[in-house]
């Protein structure tokens, strides 16, 4: 798998994801793949996964996906339709897809399945910060420069 560098700076810092177990497992400009194994704690009263869960997973695909070309890219707008359960032990993988780009604005499509059956269907749509790299005290605003 290439490693972005953007995508790798991001996920370092990411402890929400870490928490759940997600992985980055491939990656690519406009692309990425994600995993999250459903943990007993995960589960909703109904003994199935929480949705806000599988949207977390789709989430940080599309996260990746939308930070691969560089400059820092936040989340505009999401939806989600879930379309079968997912239970304790189901191993989910979310692939995040860049469908266009135009301007600073981002339209991305992820698809979360358990093997071949899916279990939701995400879209994401992205805002790019201006040009700030990640790591930037406050993105979308100009570092301070040097003292004069």
């Amino acid at each position: 798998m290439p490693e972005l560098p953007a995508v790798a700076a991001m996920m370092a810092r990411d402890e929400a994801s870490r928490g759940l177990g997600i992985e980055l497992i491939d990656q690519g400009q406009g692309r990425a793949v994600t995993r999250m194994t459903v943990r007993e704690d995960m589960l909703n009263g109904h003994a199935m996964a929480h949705g806000g869960l599988i949207f977390t997973l789709a989430d940080t695909a599309f996260a990746c996906a939308c930070n691969s070309f560089g400059p820092v890219t936040v989340a505009s707008s999401a939806d989600i339709v879930f379309v079968a359960p997912a239970r304790g032990g189901d191993v989910l993988v979310a692939e995040a897809v860049l469908r266009t780009r135009f301007g600073r604005a981002g339209l991305y499509d992820v698809t979360v399945r358990r093997g071949d059956d899916v279990i939701a269907e995400f879209r994401g749509r992205s805002h790019q910060l201006g040009n700030p790299q990640l790591g930037d005290p406050r993105p979308g605003r100009p570092r301070p420069g040097p003292a004069s």
